[in-house]
C-alpha cells in the first residue's frame, strides 16, 4: 500500500503540472495501466444520466465517441449507483459496455476482470473510471483501500479541470446552470483541430446578444450549433424555435414568421403568433435562411432592426426581444452579387459568421462519430454490441463523405440493419460489405430509384423480413436526397408525413 501511495503521489505532481487537460487524463489511465496491469481503462464523465468517455486507455478510438446510457447499461449502472468500488464477478452475465472494443482481441470479454471506481466530489457522482482485464483473477491483490485512494485522486483531478473550464468559458453564468449548457443534447462531437476552434467561437458568442450567421455545407451539423449557442447563452431556459425556410410555402411564410390575427385571410379563424413571438426572450433559429424571397427579406430586416413585428393583417407593432442565428448552406455573399439575397440583410445576419467544417475536413472525427451513432444505433436495434472491423475504420477514413455527418449517420443505420439481418446475432460487427460509401447516392432513372449495391438477395430472407429491409433501404436514400427533410421524402415517396414517421419508428429508422 506504501509503495503504491508513493507512486501516486508521484503522478499528482504530472497531474497538476502544466499539461493540458486531455493530457493530464490521458496521463492518468497509461499510470493506471502500468500500475495495475491491466488490458483497458476509461475515464467517463457523468452527465444527463449517461457516461461521457473522456479519456481510454486500450481501448478502440470510437469508444471517445459513444455516450453510454446508464439505464441501458447495467454494469456502468451499478458503478453511478454503488458509491464504492464495484468488483464484476469474473463469469458475471452482465454485458460488458467494452465488449469487442479491445482491438486486437478476438475475444468478447465473458471472462474478465472487471473494476469500476466511482467519482465523488461532495458525495456526488461527477464520474468514474473502469479497469478491465482478460484474466480473471489480474485484480485480485488489489485491496478496496488502493482502489478508494486512487477514485479519490482521479476525482480530485476531475473536478479541478471541470472547475477550470467553468472559469475559462461559462466565468458570467453562476455555477448552478453551468450543468444545464452542456448536456448530451447540444453536445457537438469532434476533437479535431476544425471543430475545437468551432466550440471557442460558440463560446465566445453564446452569451452575448449578437446575431450569429452559421454557414457550412448540408449535413455538417448547423442545427446542432445553433442548438448549442443558445443552450450555452442566458436565454438556455427559453424556447428555442426553429423554422426551415425552405420548406415555407411562399403564401404562409409571412404569417408563419410573424403570425397574422383572425380574418387577416381565408382559413385565418383566430389570432396566432409567429415563430419571433414564440421565441420572445429566447433563440429563433432560421435554417436556410438563403431560401427565403426578397420581399420577405425586407420584412426579416425590418424586424431585426428596431425589434418589434406585425403579425398579418393587423396595424399594430409588438415589441420583441428575439435572438437570431440563421444558417445557410448557399455562399450569402455570392447570393448577394447575384441579386438573390439583400446586402443589407447579410450584414445584419452575419454580424458573428460561424463556418462549420466539412467532415473530410475533421480529421479522425469519422471514427468518432461513426462510434457515436453506432451506440445509438445499438439501443434502437436491441443489440448487445455494435463494432466496426479494422478496414473498415480505414474505409471510413479514406471516404470524402460529400453528405457529411447526415450521411454518415444514415450509412450507419443502413449497414447495422443489414448487418443485423445477415448475422441474426445481437453482438455484430460491421463490415465494408454492409457500406455503400464508394457510390454514396442512389442514382435516379426517371421514376425508378436504383438500389444500392449493398442490397440484400431476397433468398436470404423471408418475405416480411425482405420488404422490412427494402423499405428501410428505399427511406434512407431518399432521405439522404432530400437532405434529411422528412416532408420532402414523404412527398416523394407518395406517403402521408405521420405515415412515413410511424414507418420509420417502427424500422428503427427513427
Amino acid at each position: 500500500m506504501t509503495s503504491l501511495i508513493a507512486q501516486w503521489l508521484h503522478i499528482t505532481q504530472d497531474l497538476n503540472s502544466a499539461l493540458t487537460r486531455q493530457a493530464r487524463f490521458d496521463t492518468l489511465l497509461t499510470t493506471i495501466r502500468e500500475v495495475l496491469n491491466c488490458d483497458s481503462s476509461a475515464l467517463l464523465l457523468y452527465e444527463d444520466q449517461h457516461f461521457k468517455p473522456l479519456a481510454i486507455n486500450g481501448l478502440a478510438t470510437e469508444v471517445l465517441g459513444r455516450r453510454f446510457s446508464i439505464e441501458q447499461h447495467p454494469r456502468l449502472e451499478a458503478i453511478a449507483r454503488a458509491g464504492d468500488i464495484v468488483r464484476f464477478p469474473s463469469d458475471s452475465d452482465l454485458p460488458d459496455p467494452y465488449d469487442g472494443l479491445i482491438p486486437n482481441h478476438d475475444d468478447k470479454l465473458h471472462v474478465h476482470s472487471c473494476i469500476g471506481l466511482p467519482l465523488l466530489i461532495d458525495d456526488q457522482l461527477i464520474g468514474a473510471i473502469t479497469i478491465d482485464a482478460f484474466d480473471p483473477n489480474q485484480f485480485d491483490s488489489l485491496r478496496n483501500q488502493e482502489l478508494r485512494f486512487i477514485s479519490a485522486l482521479a476525482a480530485g483531478g476531475l473536478h479541478t479541470a471541470l472547475l477550470l473550464e467553468q472559469l475559462e468559458t461559462q466565468a458570467s453564468l453562476p455555477r448552478e446552470s453551468y450543468a444545464e449548457k452542456r448536456t448530451l443534447s447540444n453536445e457537438i462531437i469532434g476533437n479535431s483541430s476544425g471543430m475545437k476552434a468551432l466550440q471557442e467561437q460558440i463560446d465566445a458568442v453564446a452569451d452575448t446578444e449578437l446575431s450569429v450567421l452559421v454557414m457550412g455545407e448540408t449535413g455538417v451539423g448547423k442545427e446542432l450549433v445553433a442548438s448549442a449557442i443558445h443552450h450555452r447563452s442566458s436565454r438556455a431556459n427559453k424556447t428555442l424555435v426553429y423554422l426551415n425556410c425552405a420548406a415555407l410555402p411562399e403564401s404562409v411564410a409571412e404569417s408563419e414568421l410573424f403570425g397574422h390575427i383572425k380574418g387577416a385571410f381565408t382559413g385565418a379563424i383566430s389570432n396566432r403568433k409567429g415563430k419571433f413571438e414564440q421565441a420572445d426572450g429566447g433563440t429563433l433559429f432560421l435554417d436556410e435562411v438563403g431560401e427565403l424571397s426578397l420581399e420577405l427579406q425586407a420584412k426579416l430586416l425590418r424586424a431585426l432592426q428596431y425589434g418589434d413585428i406585425q403579425r398579418v393583417g393587423d396595424d399594430r407593432h409588438i415589441r420583441v426581444n428575439t435572438r437570431i442565428v440563421a444558417a445557410t448552406n448557399r455562399i450569402l455573399h455570392q447570393e448577394v452579387t447575384a441579386g438573390r439575397f439583400r446586402a443589407d440583410l447579410y450584414h445584419r445576419l452575419s454580424v458573428f459568421p460561424l463556418h462549420v467544417p466539412p467532415l473530410r475536413e475533421r480529421e479522425g472525427d469519422v471514427v468518432l462519430l461513426a462510434g457515436f451513432f453506432a451506440e445509438q444505433l445499438r439501443s434502437k436495434l436491441g443489440l448487445n454490441s455494435i463494432r466496426f472491423s479494422p478496414s473498415l475504420i480505414h474505409a471510413l477514413r479514406e471516404y470524402a463523405w460529400p453528405g457529411n455527418v447526415r450521411e454518415l449517420e444514415h450509412v450507419i443505420k443502413r449497414a447495422g440493419v443489414l448487418a443485423k439481418a445477415r448475422t441474426h446475432a445481437l453482438d455484430i460487427e460491421l463490415v465494408e460489405q454492409d457500406f455503400d460509401i464508394k457510390h454514396p447516392t442512389s442514382s435516379v432513372q426517371g421514376e425508378q430509384v436504383v438500389a444500392p449495391s449493398s442490397a440484400f438477395q431476397l433468398s436470404e430472407h423471408g418475405l416480411k423480413e425482405a420488404t422490412d429491409l427494402f423499405q428501410t433501404n428505399l427511406i434512407l436514400e431518399v432521405l439522404e436526397q432530400n437532405q434529411g427533410n422528412w416532408a420532402a421524402t414523404a412527398r416523394q415517396l407518395e406517403l402521408d408525413n405521420g405515415n412515413l414517421h410511424r414507418l420509420a419508428k417502427r424500422l428503427g429508422i427513427k
